[in-house]
């Protein structure tokens, strides 16, 4: 899920991205990776919540689309059920998950 905080004094968005606990069942960590940090997948941990949910929240700049992935245990990737849109990934094989800010 994408919950969206535009900021009034800056050009940011502040985005919240969840990934629910039905989606990552027993997993250890959760890196969310997209186009905002290179498709780094160790740059972006998220924090495993209470309810067994993962979050992360990043500054990402206004007017903009970011094609996004998250990627469970370093295994398994998911798409956020929730995305603004989705499209074809270059490597033919998957949707990635689009947050448009």
């Amino acid at each position: 899920m994408l919950k969206k905080r535009y900021l009034k004094s800056k050009a940011i968005c502040k985005v919240t991205f969840e990934l629910h606990k039905d989606a990552v069942r027993s997993a250890k960590r959760v890196n969310v990776v997209g186009e905002f940090n290179k498709w780094d997948t160790q740059s972006t941990p998220m924090k495993k919540r209470k309810d067994g949910s993962f979050s992360v929240i990043l500054g990402l700049r206004r007017d903009s689309n970011y094609q996004f992935r998250y990627l469970i245990d370093g295994r398994q990737w998911e798409n956020d059920w929730e995305a603004d849109r989705y499209v074809v990934s270059p490597y033919g094989d998957s949707d990635n998950s689009v947050v448009v800010v």
